[in-house]
């Protein structure tokens, strides 16, 4: 089955072609990774998915529903953690998931039940009454994957999700998403290090230019290559690229 149907994507800035023409079907119950370099439109493509920003041309349908014909259904079933979020810092973390469970229609005594869960599985609980101006980068990717998942969403996107993040958090989110898959769920989210990816995905998409440049399971893109970094730099074209022609003044440390 397929959670995310993408058909001809675009998105230009100016002059600057973000996505070329994207179509890319996303299977669901996996743990999917939107990989590539800096630039190579990645947060522009889960922005469209999601409903955050408008395309220039192209469909994308969730769970068999119009992102842009009938955005209420689809964001019903959708959680999402972009990238910059930006939370209602003058909330405590414990306000903030009741505030946003209750904007998802559920009931006060069930939204509850489940801030308390999550905040004691994303080790929240003992800052639950702080105030989410004074958390760190990590608390503040934790409180944010909460208020995602609270409404227990069919489909959830995550824009660099580890960026910032401390190994402990990491280990923390980690452990939440391979059990929210596990129960049959999809998870979507972009990195452009391999290394994660290639640990936690069954699926990849590679993406470069705006446009796809492979994907498939994770033993397809990266076919004979010895890891998922090599297939990504030849996908890619940055493999034998030499970082240090022209900078042979570089090092010794004098001044000169």
């Amino acid at each position: 089955m397929t959670s995310v149907r993408v058909r001809n994507l675009w998105k230009r800035f100016g002059q600057q072609v973000a996505v070329a023409g994207i179509d890319l079907d996303l299977p669901s119950g996996k743990f999917i990774g939107l990989v590539g370099p800096n630039g190579a439109g990645k947060t522009t493509t889960l922005s469209m998915v999601t409903g955050l920003l408008r395309p220039d041309q192209g469909s994308v349908e969730v769970v068999g529903h119009d992102v842009w014909r009938d955005p209420v259904e689809v964001k019903a079933r959708i959680g999402v953690l972009p990238e910059g979020l930006r939370l209602f810092e003058r909330l405590s973390g414990r306000e903030l998931l009741a505030y946003s469970g209750r904007l998802r229609g559920l009931p006060g005594a069930e939204v509850d039940k489940r801030a308390a869960q999550l905040l004691d599985v994303l080790d929240l609980a003992g800052a639950q009454h702080k105030l989410v101006v004074d958390y760190s980068t990590g608390m503040r990717k934790k409180i944010g994957l909460a208020a995602a998942l609270l409404h227990n969403p069919e489909v959830l996107f995550l824009d660099e999700p580890f960026e910032g993040v401390d190994p402990v958090s990491a280990q923390i989110i980690r452990g939440v998403l391979e059990r929210y898959t596990a129960s049959g769920a999809t998870v979507v989210f972009s990195s452009h290090v391999m290394e994660l990816v290639e640990s936690l995905c069954d699926w990849v998409a590679v993406l470069a230019a705006g446009r796809i440049r492979a994907h498939g399971t994770l033993a397809e893109v990266r076919g004979p290559a010895p890891s998922l970094q090599q297939a990504f730099l030849e996908l890619v074209g940055a493999q034998g690229r030499d970082a240090g022609s022209d900078l042979d003044w570089l090092g010794g440390g004098a001044a000169r």
